[in-house]
């Protein structure tokens, strides 16, 4: 597989000098909102929103190769980005559909990717929900829609970076009984959109256990496990086989500890994965800091706990391997 021009150009943009993928999210938005609102007790400001976003930018890119921004909130943010840091930018509106079934993503109504271009763009990021448990019409529905992003991100050579996030309507997604589908979610939705016809060139992923149910972690929660360790580094093997194009991991989430220790588990297990796109294991515990006590505190909490937690997760990366040879691509010299 080769990359066009235009396409290995932000590739190398968003990576580090080994061409590995260490880029940190913040194009939070629903969610983020509703956190501070909960911490504040009170409604949560667009210029709250900005500068939560820029705080976290300025503090945590210099230890980054990338930062992920939302073109809403995210752009004053985009600006304040240390020089070695690249920039991506989502394309979905927060949240899904929720009149019907399958948790269908909507595009931004005022943006395209040429206008996420124009704004400095260096990659295009899509969040998509899918399982293949879902019925044939709606996963058509959204491989039509994965496809037209692909083209569009084609026909203006730029990245085109797509996460899947795994689901069960109705279901517990942190029980047992969905930790047991979650490596099929995960491997299967992998296979899928490894396939050309998605023009997708980095998949962004969950990990394919929930690690608070693999026996033999020092995250496994107690109770009953849904994997031994052994059966745990067996699926990470098979999510990674079911993969042509370059993956990273996504944080889902969950602590910074937990995260950190999934990714000396996918070390152990020797798969070969690209980077990780952290978000939430880096900088939410510094929510209520903000909310509660404002911006000159939360500075010097991301400056330290902050900084340390991707610290964590940039330490692990030494495991990952670069992107470079999946796309024939020749290491720049130092």
């Amino acid at each position: 597989m080769k990359l066009t021009p235009g396409k290995l150009a932000g590739l190398r943009k968003v990576s580090n000098a080994h061409g590995v993928i260490a880029a940190a999210a913040m194009d939070q938005r629903g969610s983020l909102q509703k956190s501070l609102a909960k911490e504040k007790g009170s409604d949560v400001t667009d210029q709250m929103m900005e500068e939560f976003k820029i705080l976290v930018t300025e503090v945590l890119t210099p230890h980054a190769s990338a930062i992920l921004l939302d073109p809403e909130w995210g752009l004053p943010a985009s600006k304040k980005r240390a020089k070695n840091a690249g920039l991506l930018l989502a394309y979905e509106k927060t949240g899904y559909d929720k009149t019907g079934p399958g948790r269908l993503g909507d595009l931004l109504d005022h943006w395209s990717v040429r206008r996420l271009q124009e704004a400095g763009a260096d990659c295009i990021k899509i969040l998509l929900y899918y399982t293949p448990y879902d019925s044939k019409e709606i996963n058509d529905k959204k491989h039509a829609w994965v496809e037209r992003i692909g083209d569009e991100c084609r026909a203006h050579d730029i990245p085109f970076f797509l996460e899947f996030v795994g689901y069960e309507d109705g279901a517990d997604e942190k029980g047992l009984e969905y930790a047991k589908k979650k490596p099929h979610i995960v491997t299967e939705s992998m296979r899928e959109f490894s396939k050309d016809r998605y023009g997708v060139d980095v998949l962004k992923v969950e990990v394919p256990v929930n690690m608070k149910f693999v026996d033999g972690v020092k995250c496994f929660a107690g109770g009953k496990a849904a994997y031994s360790k052994k059966e745990a580094v067996d699926l990470f093997h098979k999510a990674a086989a079911a993969a042509t194009k370059p993956f990273i991991y996504l944080s889902a989430g969950v602590s910074n500890a937990e995260f950190t220790e999934t990714l000396e588990l996918a070390a152990e297990t020797g798969v070969k994965f690209n980077g990780v796109l952290c978000g939430r294991a880096t900088w939410k515990d510094g929510i209520p800091i903000y909310a509660k006590q404002g911006a000159a505190a939360f500075r010097k909490w991301l400056e330290s706990e902050g900084v340390k937690n991707i610290n964590n997760v940039n330490d692990r990366l030494k495991a990952a391997t670069s992107w470079y040879s999946i796309y024939g691509v020749e290491a720049v010299p130092a």
